[in-house]
């Protein structure tokens, strides 16, 4: 799995207060106005601290209250993400319990005007269902529960630029990833033109928004694959803390928090970046890594921290101290050995080992069944977002093929990369600048 032991977001909420009424129109979208809900600032009542103010971009978390007479949302429910801001939402958000990864290719006669048709009502769908509206369109599955933190992001593909006549505006970022060594990837899951990923804290919420997505595509791209993902659902925990991965470790240490002053250069592509139509925007990459669970469960608990360089019990290195405690690299035991094994996952992962390569890391987990040997077919949907995935992803995947313990027991069976644009203004569409620039 590629970095795994820190791979999974721990950007945490904070709170602002906006009203209903400026919300955007959802005429002509199949979501019909409710007035039931309007939006006011809140604390979350799941334990989950605020995220930096200013830094997401309009990513903040705020919570619909009940009109007067009306039974009022749990917080959990209620809490809502805008859709237009300087960086689409989704990427510093904090992670939500479930997640849906679907990429989509254009339809041969699609074009340029197509794209464009289908990205303007994307956006619009998107900033209603974000909003708390009921999907009219569709089966109600959702209608009588809030936004729950629904965000809706999405990215072009390589071959989105060969579809639409855009080749000369392809980002040189955006050059197919490199092959590696441990790469077992199936090509049908893999890459797409249009990547979408849907992120909620309610399992309904965001099966209606994967439903309403393929609905308003109808005609002009047809789905290429689909994943679904899981993380704790908030609350589950007696005090805020990190989530595990399926292999019981604690994932998401050391992942760049917005309050560093490096973060926006390490995330985002700056204002006066190339191709002008990315500033304000990151790249995806997308891996879909199995974890062979029954092996690693066959390891002693000594073996298997070993493997990854941190105790399981609470995430702190095994150079000691706590979860945040820096990775002492240079720690030996008394015979001269390293405290740290040589091949040990955080060594190899730590930004001191690959030229200071960072990525923010936001994956989600997943189970689908078991395989016809009847091993667990489940593991890691790895979504990780950067300025540049030749500087960062590619760097740090590169090192653990010379050499990472954790290799042994993940497979990488699917991959992507994706231009995800900067995010909307009131008056645009994702891709907007890019499609009519």
């Amino acid at each position: 799995m590629s970095h795994s032991t820190d791979s999974t977001d721990r950007t945490d909420r904070t709170d602002s207060t906006e009203r209903a009424d400026g919300a955007p129109s959802a005429e002509g979208t199949g979501v019909r106005t409710v007035s039931r809900r309007r939006l006011l600032g809140t604390a979350t009542a799941t334990g989950v601290a605020g995220l930096a103010a200013g830094a997401a971009g309009g990513a903040f978390g705020q919570a619909a209250a009940a009109e007067p007479g009306e039974p009022a949302l749990s917080t959990l429910g209620s809490t809502r993400v805008p859709f237009h801001g300087v960086h689409q939402p989704g990427i510093t958000t904090p992670l939500q319990s479930r997640g849906q990864l679907v990429a989509f290719d254009l339809a041969g006669d699609a074009g340029r005007r197509g794209a464009a048709a289908l990205l303007r009502r994307w956006s619009t769908l998107a900033a209603a269902l974000m909003a708390g509206r009921p999907d009219e369109a569709g089966t109600g599955i959702a209608d009588d529960a809030g936004p729950a933190s629904l965000t809706f992001t999405f990215g072009f593909g390589p071959g989105f630029f060969d579809a639409t006549g855009l080749t000369a505006q392809r980002p040189e970022a955006l050059r197919p990833l490199p092959a590696f060594s441990h790469d077992a990837l199936d090509e049908a899951r893999s890459n797409g033109d249009l990547w979408v990923q849907i992120g909620a804290d309610d399992p309904l919420v965001a099966f209606e928004a994967l439903r309403a997505v393929r609905r308003a595509a109808e005609g002009t791209a047809r789905v290429r694959w689909r994943m679904a993902g899981f993380h704790r659902s908030p609350g589950a925990t007696a005090r805020p803390s990190t989530g595990r991965n399926l292999m019981g470790q604690v994932d998401g240490t050391n992942n760049p928090s917005p309050d560093d002053p490096d973060f926006e250069r390490h995330v985002f592509v700056p204002a006066d970046g190339e191709p002008a139509w990315m500033a304000g925007g990151s790249y995806a990459v997308v891996r879909r890594i199995r974890m062979l669970l029954d092996d690693w469960e066959g390891l002693t608990g000594e073996e298997r921290e070993r493997v990854l360089g941190r105790r399981r019990s609470d995430g702190a290195p095994l150079t000691g101290g706590s979860e945040t405690s820096p990775v002492d690299l240079a720690a030996t035991h008394p015979d001269g050995s390293p405290v740290i094994p040589a091949n040990a996952h955080v060594r190899v992962t730590a930004p001191e080992s690959n030229g200071g390569a960072t990525m923010l890391r936001r994956s989600f987990s997943y189970d689908d069944g078991f395989r016809e040997d009847g091993a667990p077919d489940a593991g890691l949907l790895f979504v990780c977002w950067q300025a540049d995935p030749l500087r960062s992803f590619v760097t740090v995947q590169r090192k653990l093929d010379r050499g990472d313990a954790l290799s042994a027991f993940v497979r990488h069976e699917a991959s992507g990369l994706f231009a995800v644009p900067g995010g909307a203004a009131e008056d645009e569409y994702v891709g907007q600048r890019l499609l009519e620039g």
